[in-house]
């Protein structure tokens, strides 16, 4: 692995655990055994690393979407992947971390923006317009309203003081928010289909 690949593996693992600011370039050097000047060599400073490590992250998440779309037999079954994985993804991660990302380091927030409003956005209108096609949600939906509902359903399970960490898993919290959503727009067909594939998951 190279050297820039292992720093940003690293970074983001610490990141995700304790949040951004919790995080110093003294702590990810000590971790991966090198020198602060060996880091610096390819990030400048904690912020141009902090926006690295959100683009390559972004990417990853990208390309497991369009992965889990191609896989979806329907657009019911592309949502349970999605709910499935996101629980898998966000169970370990510290809510605290977009708060970090928003106050401290706001070009690398910015790339989460256009991630959520352009990338995610596109993605949810396009499942409930192949769902209502398949006649597996109802076809007096709003799409525009609910994927912006959707979209902020997802910053509130980052909010630290409605959900606190402590008592709250945060890939847990995301599922339960995610399977409400989608019990919301499906038809009757939509329901049988969706516990259709939780029941095939428990089997």
């Amino acid at each position: 692995m190279q050297t820039n690949t292992r720093i940003l593996v690293f970074a983001e693992s610490l990141f995700l655990q304790r949040g951004i600011r919790a995080v110093s370039m003294d702590e990810i050097a000590v971790g991966l055994g090198m020198s602060k000047k060996t880091i610096y060599q390819y990030f400048a400073e904690k912020d141009e690393l902090v926006e690295a490590v959100v683009k390559a992250h972004i990417s990853v998440l990208q390309a497991d979407a369009r992965q889990w779309r191609d896989q979806a037999q329907d657009a019911v079954h592309e949502m349970f992947i999605t709910m499935e994985q996101i629980q898998l993804h966000l169970s370990n991660m510290n809510p605290i971390l977009l708060h970090d990302l928003q106050k401290f380091h706001p070009r690398a927030y910015q790339h989460f923006r256009a991630y959520k409003d352009e990338f995610l956005f596109e993605l949810i209108r396009s499942n409930m317009k192949w769902g209502m096609k398949e006649g597996l949600y109802r076809l007096d939906l709003d799409i525009d309203v609910l994927c912006r509902y959707r979209l902020a359903s997802i910053m509130i399970a980052f909010n630290t003081e409605l959900f606190p960490p402590q008592q709250y898993n945060l890939g847990r919290l995301c599922q339960e928010l995610f399977q409400n959503f989608v019990f919301g727009l499906a038809t009757e067909k939509g329901h049988k289909r969706l516990m259709k594939y939780y029941e095939n998951t428990s089997a």
